[in-house]
């Protein structure tokens, strides 16, 4: 059986997306979107720091998002009596474009080049979001194997679909999980944005790599799959906490032929992505007592440059530094974007290893 994506509209025009697991036992058919919705706000607009060349989009709608609703008023729920959710009939992964967009509504090329004093444009692009189940509790790392193989798909398919419209000129796939991080909704769900940008992680990952080499990544490989740091050790996959990590929990999963994207993977290394991610994910949980916050984000090249050096790699970090102890970004990062590690990162590395051990025993 094969994951099989079916295209609809919400009631305001936005694109809404399922994709049925290869398991499904849903049938082929959707309720439209019977809602009665105002307009779709304006575009979001960029403004330039001229001290840094960084661009910062400014979405005031964003103010407008449901804060922590109950389980009976579920946003990404399907509809139900008494609750007009966004989607509006059973699924088992659903992807829809947000309601409050960073980036967006609109689409169109603008020029981010160069810099300037109380430089503007209009901040187009795309925002979406990846409900990971229908289901208002639980997390990715919850789902079965399939569903996340579902999810996976669900990644690369709207990948490869953003990187196609005009003036995306990067795509983000990214899961905010916990309150300590910051979710404003507690139903298992990530977003990608398509940025009209290059972003600065990137740029800097770009940079690198023209100091150092094309084969960069390769390298880093390389040397942590022989290293003390080697946490998953896959046919396609290696996890590892790298040399300089900032966080107190911080993993990175690469594969190990050179990708530039999610699109751009071969059907078994989806199949092994699904299987180790959900592992890791299990493992970071299982070190303390209580589900652990992250921010599990897919570093991937720019649409346009960078696709023969930068290569597809997850980042996954947390900022719980034990039990009850958050690590909070303080003067030094937040000011000055110079990091200070709580943990050595071969502790690290001991620490995750021992929790996925642990989830493997119970398996």
């Amino acid at each position: 059986m094969l994951i099989v994506q079916r295209h609809a509209k919400l009631a305001d025009g936005r694109d809404l997306i399922y994709f049925d697991d290869a398991d499904t036992e849903l049938g082929g058919e959707r309720r439209i979107d019977e809602r009665l919705l105002e307009d779709r706000p304006a575009n979001a607009t960029l403004r330039q720091d001229v001290l840094t060349g960084d661009w910062i989009s400014v979405a005031a709608v964003r103010q407008n998002r449901v804060l922590l609703p109950p389980v009976e008023s579920d946003p990404l729920a399907p509809q139900a009596p008494g609750n007009p959710s966004e989607i509006p009939d059973r699924y088992d992964v659903a992807v829809f474009e947000n309601r409050y967009p960073s980036f967006g509504p609109d689409l169109g090329a603008v020029t981010t080049s160069g810099i300037g004093f109380e430089r503007t444009a209009a901040s187009f692009g795309r925002c979406e979001v990846v409900c990971f189940s229908p289901d208002s509790t639980g997390s990715l790392a919850g789902q079965t194997i399939s569903r996340v193989r579902t999810v996976v798909e669900a990644w690369a398919e709207r990948t490869a679909a953003l990187s196609a419209m005009e003036g995306v000129e990067q795509v983000f796939p990214f899961e905010n999980r916990g309150e300590a991080i910051g979710v404003t909704l507690h139903h298992p769900h990530g977003q990608i944005y398509g940025y009209p940008f290059v972003t600065p992680r990137t740029r800097a990952m770009l940079h690198a790599a023209d100091r150092l080499g094309r084969d960069l990544f390769e390298r880093i490989l390389d040397r942590e799959s022989a290293g003390p740091r080697l946490v998953i050790d896959g046919a396609h996959w290696v996890a590892f906490v790298p040399f300089a990590a900032r966080w107190p929990i911080e993993v990175h999963l690469m594969p190990r032929r050179h990708v530039p994207d999610l699109a751009a993977l071969a059907s078994a290394e989806r199949d092994e992505l699904a299987v180790l991610l959900r592992r890791l994910l299990r493992g970071i949980d299982a070190m303390y007592d209580t589900p652990t916050p992250y921010v599990a984000a897919w570093h991937q090249a720019p649409v346009k440059v960078g696709r023969q050096t930068l290569r597809l790699h997850l980042q996954l970090t947390s900022p719980r530094r034990a039990a009850d102890r958050l690590k909070y970004l303080a003067g030094s990062e937040a000011a000055m974007g110079a990091w200070i590690g709580d943990i050595v990162p071969e502790e690290q590395a001991d620490r995750v290893r021992d929790a996925l051990a642990s989830v493997e025993e119970l398996s």
